[in-house]
């Protein structure tokens, strides 16, 4: 199954997408993760994506869908995927359709995880980040076994200044801007199921088999 992830900020969708990766035995594809793959092994990608860290700039989405088409033609993705923090917007969405249509086969299903926005808010002014490795801990749900440490690498936790209230309100109010009409695309094309995500994540994930097996099953008919 080729399978997309959606949601606002704080929604949970990179533990999801891990979840739901090892459920099914599908890679889990995080452009994030792509970008700094490409970064640290120097691709030629990499080097131009570098280019624009360097001075401050957004990494252009043209950058980000060649790493994603390169990506694609990697062996273990012949039977499907977990998408997770792509597309962020309409044209991004048409990229991939035509990207996948070259290789004669499209998106099975897009999940967009619902999430209310005060437990966005709990979610993310809670999250702590290691410096160092990039692990994520929350104060509440998920804290470190040592305070403002890593349990991963050691590293130094942080608190990153995108998930302070004020910066969060200011995030979620252009999300839903942009996904409103990428919404709209996936809902026409009859790939768009929402999927409540307020509750623990063992309970999400629960409702996302449920429906993605579902899905899966009458893919098969």
């Amino acid at each position: 199954m080729r399978i997309i992830l959606l949601g606002p900020p704080g929604a949970g969708k990179g533990t999801q997408a891990i979840s739901l990766a090892e459920e099914f035995n599908l890679p889990h594809i995080s452009t994030g993760d792509l970008l700094r793959q490409n970064v640290k092994k120097s691709t030629q990608l990499g080097l131009r994506a570098q280019d624009f860290m360097n001075k401050g700039l957004l990494v252009p989405d043209e950058l980000v869908t060649d790493m994603l088409a390169q990506r694609f033609k990697d062996p273990d993705i012949k039977n499907g995927f977990i998408l997770d923090g792509f597309p962020r917007n309409i044209h991004q969405a048409k990229t991939l359709d035509n990207i996948l249509k070259e290789a004669n086969t499209g998106i099975d299903a897009v999940i967009y995880l619902d999430t209310s926005e005060k437990v966005i808010i709990q979610r993310l002014s809670g999250r702590l980040v290691c410096k160092n490795c990039g692990q994520n801990f929350h104060k509440t749900n998920m804290p470190p076994k040592a305070d403002n440490l890593c349990d991963k690498c050691g590293g130094q936790l942080y608190q990153r200044q995108d998930d302070k209230e004020a910066t969060i309100m200011a995030r979620l109010e252009v999300y839903r801007k942009e996904v409103s009409t990428l919404i709209e695309y996936y809902e026409e094309k009859q790939k768009l199921y929402r999927i409540l995500a307020d509750e623990e994540a063992g309970i999400v994930l629960n409702r996302m088999l449920q429906l993605l097996k579902e899905r899966r099953d009458s893919l098969k008919v």
